[in-house]
Order: structure tokens, then sequence, then C-alpha cells
């Protein structure tokens, strides 16, 4: 396990369950990775993050590089959290971020969104998803330091952040873009378990980095009901990914 770094003010995930693995929560003002292949909830994690962080009266930002606003409305609407109320009365805002406006997308990740986001007094930021950054850069330099831009940009802003990548198909423990990883103060992995017949038995979730806090390192179970997310921190640990 890392030291816990004394005093270090937590962010509460609103993950029932991750709090017991990390100590509390986030660290306050950690960017946070949030990879795994598709259906695993990364996107569920996302909205529940903010919204856990609206029922404590703290303003969140969801930055959508993927999905447009109806369609994320109606996701946090079938887990019957109060996404409506949290919109209309501001402490949930959702920006769209189009890949496909590639100079537009470039010049607000790398100049602007940093004040942006400080403007709105965020608290929490979720980017979702920073795997189809690739779309703005055609060579793995530009991607990096499209990556780091918005990675600053997020810090700049001072608030805790989760960034959500699509894991690798052939190596599911890592991120598809294999730099996500380097950018982050943390690193959850959301997967798929299979049992000896090679069939999907369940979910499970993995910490694999948490700077300056004490972690739980084991493989823990996971589902997503009704209420979202929801992690087994007591489980026995059945194998690591």
């Amino acid at each position: 396990m890392n030291e816990s770094e004394p005093g270090r003010p937590r962010v509460p995930t609103g993950v029932a369950g991750l709090d017991e693995m990390i100590g509390g929560g986030f660290p306050a003002g950690h960017v946070v990775l949030v990879t795994g292949l598709p259906g695993t909830g990364k996107t569920c994690f996302g909205l529940q993050f903010l919204l856990a962080g609206a029922a404590r009266g703290e303003k969140g930002v969801f930055l959508s590089l993927e999905e447009d606003v109806a369609p994320l409305l109606e996701s946090a609407r079938q887990f019957r959290w109060p996404v409506d109320p949290a919109v209309k009365d501001g402490s949930l805002k959702i920006l769209r971020l189009d890949p496909k406006e590639t100079r537009q997308s470039l010049h607000r990740i790398q100049g602007e969104l940093g004040k942006e986001l400080t403007a709105l007094h965020a608290q929490r930021i979720v980017v979702d998803s920073v795997s189809l950054l690739n779309m703005l850069s055609d060579d793995e330099p530009g991607r990096r330091q499209t990556l780091f831009a918005l990675a600053a940009a997020c810090r700049e802003s001072g608030a805790t952040t989760v960034l959500t990548a699509e894991a690798d198909p052939i190596h599911p423990e890592v991120s598809r873009d294999g730099l996500s990883e380097y950018v982050a103060d943390g690193v959850i992995l959301l997967a798929y378990r299979t049992g000896t017949d090679g069939h999907r038995v369940g979910l499970a979730l993995r910490v694999l980095k948490m700077r300056r806090t004490s972690h739980v390192r084991t493989v823990q179970p996971y589902a997503i009901g009704p209420n979202g997310i929801a992690v087994d921190a007591k489980a026995v640990d059945f194998g690591g990914p």
C-alpha cells in the first residue's frame, strides 16, 4: 500500500463500497482515470460521481466527447438519480466537445477550457471519453499534447476529475490509447470476469494506482443495479486481471 498523505481532503465517489477501498474517497484535486471495455459502466461511474457531488451541494461538469446531452440525461434517469433538478439548479452542467470539429476542439482544449471550467466553479469534472481525443490529432505527439492539455485544464480549475477511457481489447488492463495512465493520479480498472469455461460471470473493479493514498489492491466484484454501481468491497479477492 502507498502511504496516505496526512490531512489531505477526500472527495466521496458516490460509488458504494469504493470509498472503503481508497481511504474515504479520491484525494481532492486528483485526476483519476476509469478505464474498461464497453459495457463495464464507465459513463455510469462518471454520472454517479457528479450526482453524488450535487447531493453535497457541489457543482459538477460533465464534458462529453461521445454522447449528446439528451441521451446522457436519459442514462442518468434510468438509475432514478435526480439529474433533472441538478441541471435545473446549476449543480450539474453538461458540455459537449465534438471531436469532429477538430480545429475548434483543439483550440478550446489548449487555450480556453481551463478558464471556462474555473469560471464555472466546478468542484467535480468528468471527461467521457478521452479515447476520442485520438480523433483530434494525426500523430502520437499531437495526441499526447492534447491529452496533457486537457488534464492540465482540469487541474487548473482545482476540481477533482474523472477521465474515462476505453480499454485495449487485446490487453484490457490498459487503456486503448496507452497514454491516459500517465496523466492520471489514480487508475481504476472496470473489467469483465470470466469462468473456466470462458463465459463472462460478472464484473470486477481494481484500483491500479492512487497516488498519495493507501488503497486496497485486490480485485473486487461489482454490479450495475437500479441505483448505479455498487462494489462489494468486503468480498474475497478472486485473482488479478
